[in-house]
C-alpha cells in the first residue's frame, strides 16, 4: 500500500496513521476514535458509535470516504424499515415491460413447436431471464458489497428501526453476504468498512452490541474543540475561537434540554464571523443565540446568566490566562 503523501504514512496500518488521515480532511480524531476504526479494519467488525447528537458520528463515516477514496453508502433507518429497502428489490416495472415483449413475440418463439412440453421448455428459458442480475435492484447492504475496491457502509440512527430488522442486520453483517434464492450467495469481494450510528431513541439487542465494537463519542474538551471549530471556519481569530468555544462549554453545563452540538458551535462560529465580531460581547450573544440553541425553553432558561457567563468567556481562565492566551498581568 502507497503512502498517503500528505501524511507520510501508509493508510490504515496504524491509529497514527488514522489520526493523521482523517485530520488532512478536517476531522480531528482522537485516539479512542482512532483505534475503533483500526480494530475495525483489521477485525473486520462493525463499529458500532452511540453518543448525543451532533457530535461527529456520522461525520467520521463520510470523512472515512473522502480520505480513503471510497464510496460513502448510506441507510438511513427509521421505524418500518424492511429488507425489501435495505437489501434488494426485483425491477418489477423493467420485468413487466418484459413480459409485454415477450407476449408480443409469443408466436415467433414458440414455432415449431409440436406439443405442450416443447413449448413449456422453450419458455422456461425465459423464466430464468426474469429472475437474472439485470432485473436485481441493489439496495444499500447489497450496493455496498457490490463494491470491487471495499466501500464505507454508514447505517445511520439503527435505533430508529425495529428489533426484527436488527436481527436482519446481523445475519447479513456477519458473513458479509446476501442470499438472493433466485440467483445464489452474492459475497462480497472487500467487505465494507461499517460504522453504524445511535442517539439511544431506544436499547440496541445485546446480540448486535457483542457483533460490533463499540464507541461512545461525547462533547469534545476546550482544545479539541478549538481545532474542530479552527478546521471548518476560516478566517477566525485566536481570541474569538477561544472565547467562543469557552462560551458554548458553560451553556453545556447548565441544566437545558438539548446541549449544543459541535455542529451548532461550528455554526455559530460562521455566524459570528459573518456579523464582523472579533470579540465576544453580550449583545453579539443574545441576538445569535438562537443559533446554538434551538429550542425556546432552553433560550429562555440560559438568557438571565448570559453577561456573567459571556464575562467568564472573555475573562481569565483557571491558570490565570485571558481568552486571547496572554497572561492576565492585573
Amino acid at each position: 500500500m502507497a503512502k498517503d503523501k500528505k501524511t507520510g504514512y501508509e493508510p490504515m496500518t496504524s491509529i497514527e496513521a488514522i489520526t493523521a488521515g482523517l485530520d488532512t480532511v478536517g476531522y480531528i480524531s482522537i485516539s479512542q476514535i482512532s483505534t475503533a476504526v483500526f480494530l475495525a479494519h483489521g477485525l473486520r467488525k462493525p463499529i458500532l458509535i452511540e453518543g448525543p447528537a451532533g457530535v461527529g458520528k456520522t461525520d467520521l463515516a463520510a470523512s472515512l470516504s473522502k480520505w480513503l477514496n471510497l464510496p460513502l453508502i448510506r441507510l438511513q433507518c427509521y421505524e418500518g424499515l424492511d429488507e425489501g429497502k435495505a437489501l434488494y428489490e426485483w425491477k418489477y416495472g423493467k420485468q413487466l415491460l418484459y413480459t409485454q415483449i415477450l407476449k408480443e413475440k409469443l408466436n415467433e418463439l414458440l414455432g415449431g413447436a409440436e406439443t405442450l412440453k416443447d413449448s413449456l421448455s422453450k419458455l422456461s428459458g425465459f423464466e430464468d431471464l426474469f429472475f437474472s442480475p439485470q432485473f436485481l435492484e441493489a439496495r444499500p447492504l447489497l450496493h455496498a458489497m457490490q463494491q470491487s475496491k471495499g466501500s464505507v457502509l454508514l447505517i445511520d440512527e439503527i435505533d430508529k428501526s425495529d428489533e426484527a430488522f436488527e436481527a436482519f442486520l446481523l445475519e447479513v453483517l456477519s458473513d458479509y453476504q446476501v442470499t438472493v434464492p433466485e440467483i445464489g450467495t452474492i459475497k462480497a469481494n472487500v467487505p465494507p468498512l461499517v460504522i453504524l450510528t445511535s442517539n439511544n431513541v431506544r436499547e440496541l439487542g445485546d446480540a448486535l452490541k457483542r457483533r460490533c465494537l463499540h464507541l461512545h463519542i461525547g462533547f469534545p474538551d476546550h482544545e479539541r474543540e478549538q481545532r474542530i471549530v479552527r478546521a471548518r471556519v476560516d478566517g477566525i481569530s485566536a481570541t474569538l475561537l477561544n472565547q467562543l468555544v469557552r462560551f458554548v462549554q458553560s451553556v453545556r453545563e447548565t441544566d437545558i434540554r438539548k446541549r449544543p452540538s459541535i455542529a451548532e458551535t461550528v455554526d455559530w462560529a460562521r455566524t459570528l464571523l459573518l456579523l464582523h465580531a472579533s470579540t465576544l460581547d453580550e449583545a453579539f450573544v443574545r441576538d445569535t443565540l438562537n443559533v446554538l440553541l434551538k429550542h425556546e425553553s432552553d433560550i429562555a432558561a440560559v438568557s438571565p446568566a448570559i453577561g456573567k457567563m459571556v464575562r467568564q468567556a472573555t475573562g481569565p481562565d483557571e491558570r490565570g490566562r485571558l481568552s486571547s492566551g496572554y497572561p492576565d498581568m492585573g
